[in-house]
């Protein structure tokens, strides 16, 4: 799997700069490792916040906060620290994220509502979420920095968009904000197949997950 730097060189290989980065953590000393140090940490962040990536989707029972909620809502709760993008919030009694549970009967083949809530900051810099739900789960998109999580796809967009970053300040000039469009282009068609594709995966493996075993269908 690809590393930090791996990714890294590959980016400046489609700006075909030929110096190769050791390390960017620290920076090895090069302006090329020094320019990654910088702009890598952003360009991973904004492809994350991209898509609900089936690397990155995780989930969590939200801690409850003491403190008093705006009126319309019952609870706060504080959002994980490694919270990248809200998904969904997930009530706790329901069977699966798609039926629920109501006075012990299951009532299957309704997708259920989604929970209303609200994300706001709190004066200490807390954030928290406001919501009627009680005991509520998370489903978000966490900060994933191990590169081994990522998919082939995700690293290839990443490195695309971190061309784009780059060419400024590698090559400069009208020069360096041309190559940056053309990066910027060749992104957003790599990010593209990557979101399909992520997507087709996770539609495939929650249709076998609902679909009814061997023995049941043969009955």
């Amino acid at each position: 799997m690809a590393s930090a730097v791996d990714i890294c060189n590959l980016a400046l290989g489609h700006l075909g700069d030929d110096a190769t980065v050791s390390s960017i953590s620290p920076p090895e000393g090069s302006s090329q490792a020094e320019h990654c140090q910088r702009f890598y940490p952003i360009a991973r962040d904004l492809c994350l916040e991209a898509h609900e990536w089936g690397f990155a989707t995780t989930r969590a029972t939200l801690a409850a906060l003491s403190n008093t909620p705006p009126p319309g809502f019952t609870y706060v709760y504080q959002l994980p620290s490694d919270c990248r993008n809200i998904v969904d919030l997930v009530d706790p009694n329901a069977v699966s994220d798609f039926h629920c549970v109501d006075y012990g009967q299951h009532w299957h083949g309704f997708d259920q509502e989604p929970v209303p809530y609200e994300l706001e900051t709190l004066a200490d810099g807390t954030q928290v979420i406001y919501t009627n739900l009680a005991g509520a789960q998370l489903r978000y998109i966490r900060g994933v920095t191990d590169t081994t999580k990522f998919s082939a796809q995700f690293v290839d967009a990443l490195a695309w968009l971190l061309a784009a970053y780059l060419a400024g300040p590698v090559i400069k000039g009208d020069t360096g904000m041309q190559v940056g469009q053309a990066m910027m282009r060749a992104f957003i068609g790599s990010i593209s197949q990557a979101k399909t594709s992520d997507a087709n995966n996770r539609r495939r493996s929650r249709a076998q997950s609902e679909r009814n075993p061997s023995w049941i269908a043969n009955r």
